[in-house]
């Protein structure tokens, strides 16, 4: 899930919706599918693009986008797959490689090859022989800290999973919930890819003794609970470090007034999970054509050159702009820590059960 968003993108903000506002509601109509002039996309509360392209793409292929948004990544995936043989709309925008084969045991997807996949770089390339997801952008998921709390504490910042269970950090970490929120659930899958299978809980059992905190979502631990972002400091939060993504920090830079010379908040490094997220065709989708087109778009350059900076996550395209600010204050993990998405497959429901008997229990 991407960190931040414009609220005036979209005039959306409706959250969980009855299954009469879904894309699949023109079907009682006189119009056909190729008739239809909206289509839907359904995601997590960080989708976000700037309006002229937006509006662009709508002018060039006559579909008016709607924009639903459920929730987390996490929340927002579980109510798809509840909804799917009645979806709310017609593209579903945000699903990670945590969650991925989820939808796809789900059948959430239909099958369709986005005009300019031959554009995506291999690394995020996958379902290959049947193209139910379209690759659209990575980042990756880490711990943040606050940098005027370590200096005014004369305490170096930790730089690994294995600092943030030291004495010399407890009860500064807080974390999303691993059953509800994406970074949450990659947090927990870093660990288990740090530790392997027979360490990843004794290591949550010291970070529990630690003192981390676990909070339902993002928006509620980076804007809520950590002392180093805008929302934290209005908020007076207390805690000087969170699970958040490698271009916090840019962000905190650039919607900054004034805006600093450096960023106030840092990344442990050693401490992030690499995340790609993707879009699919809902299967029972009310407009499967205005959905092929959705997806088109989400691939071409003028999407992913603009997408960083609205959404903060790196783009998947070959060729595509990465902002300077992100080179600057927030680049990619160098040793990101990566699971097998098999691994995932077989192991994540497991995984949660425990960590939730191990952390919230």
């Amino acid at each position: 899930m991407s960190i931040t968003k414009k609220a005036t993108v979209f005039a959306v903000g409706l959250g969980l919706v009855t299954l009469s506002a879904c894309g699949s509601s023109d079907s009682g109509s006189d119009n056909s599918e190729a008739e239809s002039k909206t289509v839907t996309l359904v995601s997590h509360n960080s989708w976000a693009v700037s309006k002229g392209v937006l509006a662009s793409f709508e002018k060039q292929s006559g579909y008016k986008v709607k924009v639903l948004e459920d929730g987390d990544a996490g929340q927002a995936v579980n109510k798809a797959i509840l909804t799917k043989d009645n979806p709310q709309g017609d593209v579903f925008f945000g699903v990670d490689n945590t969650l991925l084969s989820r939808a796809l045991d789900n059948d959430l997807f239909q099958s369709y090859e986005a005009k300019g996949s031959d554009q995506i770089l291999p690394e995020f390339r996958v379902d290959q022989d049947k193209h139910r997801v379209t690759p659209v952008d990575t980042g990756d998921i880490c711990v943040n800290y606050d940098k005027a709390y370590f200096s005014e504490h004369k305490l170096a910042p930790p730089t690994s999973y294995d600092d943030l269970i030291k004495p010399a950090y407890k009860n500064l970490l807080v974390t999303e919930n691993a059953s509800t929120s994406s970074p949450g659930l990659g947090f927990l899958l870093g660990t288990a890819a740090k530790y392997g299978d027979d360490g990843w809980q004794d290591y949550w059992k010291k970070l529990k003794a630690n003192g981390v905190k676990v909070v339902d979502g993002w928006e509620q631990a980076y804007n809520e609970e950590f002392s180093g972002s805008a929302g934290g400091k209005k908020a007076k939060a207390d805690r000087p470090l969170v699970v958040s993504y490698a271009s916090s920090p840019p962000a905190e830079v650039i919607y900054a007034d004034p805006k600093p010379t450096s960023a106030p908040t840092g990344v442990a490094d050693g401490t992030c999970f690499r995340q790609v997220e993707y879009a699919g065709l809902l299967n029972n989708a009310g407009n499967t054509e205005g959905g092929k087109a959705l997806l088109d778009f989400l691939l071409t350059k003028t999407f992913q050159d603009d997408m960083p900076l609205n959404m903060f996550v790196y783009p998947v395209r070959e060729g595509a702009q990465v902002p300077a600010e992100f080179t600057e204050y927030g680049p990619q993990a160098k040793n990101p820590e990566t699971l097998d998405p098999a691994k995932i497959a077989d192991n994540r429901d497991d995984w949660v059960k425990s960590w939730t008997s191990l952390v919230l229990k």
